[in-house]
């Protein structure tokens, strides 16, 4: 915006100069705005990935097998379950003083969304100790 001046002097033709002060300040909005946000941006997500070449997973007492098949049958340390069963054991061993490790064995060919169904049933019923049984590689592989 332009405005004549206030002095007397002048000969009352408009400013044209452009007040710059409202663009600085836009500016240093914007520049402390990403300042803020840029390390939110290269947050990584953090995945604990099963390693095939690992070593033997000790079974103890406390230890729950639980495998799931090609067709997403369930099997409760070797015996065929149904998931409703499941879900409720689930939280019979969920409200035990010491908490089971739960391995999860699922075949190559399971359905991932089999998987997290299994994962979120154990977690609800506040088992927090799930591991993934896998075989070791082939040499070569």
């Amino acid at each position: 915006m332009a405005f004549g001046g206030l002095d007397k002097k002048s000969n009352g033709a408009p400013m044209a100069e452009i007040n710059m002060t409202p663009l600085i300040d836009v500016m240093l909005v914007l520049l402390v705005i990403f300042i803020i946000t840029a390390p939110l941006f290269t947050h990584a997500i953090r995945l604990d990935l099963p390693k095939v070449a690992s070593q033997v997973a000790r079974e103890t007492p406390d230890t729950i097998t639980l495998s799931i098949d090609d067709t997403g049958k369930f099997y409760w340390n070797d015996k065929p379950v149904a998931f409703e069963q499941m879900q409720a054991q689930f939280a019979a061993e969920g409200k035990k003083a010491t908490q089971p490790e739960l391995h999860l064995r699922a075949s190559a060919a399971t359905h991932y969304d089999v998987i997290a169904r299994v994962m979120g049933a154990a977690q609800s019923a506040g088992l927090s100790k799930i591991g993934f049984v896998t075989e070791p590689a082939k040499p070569g592989h």
